[in-house]
């Protein structure tokens, strides 16, 4: 009789919410920073928090995704 194993084991489903942690925060600090008032321009729009770091946190998020799948568990 065969037994079933999972493909992925603890330590792969703790980096996938880290991982997801990443992506759900970039995204969380890129938004926001409109104007009410449609004739005013917002300088908040291009903060470096915006620009730099939100991206950054965003594909950390994704490479870590990545090598969770790729990693194999320890047998």
């Amino acid at each position: 009789m065969k037994e079933n194993k999972f493909l992925f084991n603890r330590d792969n489903y703790i980096l996938f919410g880290i991982g997801l942690v990443f992506i759900i925060l970039g995204f969380i600090l890129m938004s926001g920073g409109g104007s009410e008032d449609s004739e005013v321009f917002n300088e908040e729009l291009f903060n470096s928090r915006r620009i730099v770091l939100a991206p950054l946190l965003v594909v950390i998020g994704f490479v870590v995704e990545v090598f969770a799948i790729l990693r194999r568990p320890k047998s």
